[in-house]
């Protein structure tokens, strides 16, 4: 008989070259992220930060449980997971497009910025989590 294994935190199990590419994408939307801050100014600068940092305040949301360190509580993995796929921040992103010009340019920065956080994230290793709160 064999003891159970116990499950602690990991990064993703993602080849190099799988990472690497998001590593090169990840540059692309930061070049493009400050481009856009740049040129449009204004409102695009708060909501290009904002987007940065917002996927991940999906910790913090949802029903807190009993957890291990480098676990997320099960009731906030749904969330987490969703603010994390990319091609949430695709779909913002293509209704930005035909958003009118005032509020859209700012809301697709946010959109550029949400896909550069999640980039980041795979090229870093860190992917989705599993349905108990584990990195895959």
């Amino acid at each position: 008989m064999t003891p159970p294994t116990v499950q602690g935190p990991t990064r993703s199990s993602a080849s190099g070259p799988v990472r690497g590419t998001w590593a090169l994408f990840s540059a692309f939307l930061l070049f493009w992220l400050v481009l856009e801050m740049v040129n449009h100014g204004g409102g695009t600068i708060p909501l290009g930060i904002a987007g940065l940092f917002t996927p991940d305040l999906t910790l913090f949301v949802g029903p807190s449980g009993s957890h291990e360190a480098g676990q997320l509580p099960r009731g906030r993995v749904p969330g987490y997971n969703l603010a994390h796929r990319p091609v949430v921040p695709l779909l913002w992103l293509a209704v930005c497009v035909v958003l009118p010009d005032p509020p859209g340019t700012a809301l697709f920065t946010f959109g550029i910025a949400w896909l550069l956080h999640i980039a980041l994230d795979r090229a870093l290793g860190y992917g989705l989590r599993t349905v108990d709160g584990w990195q895959r």
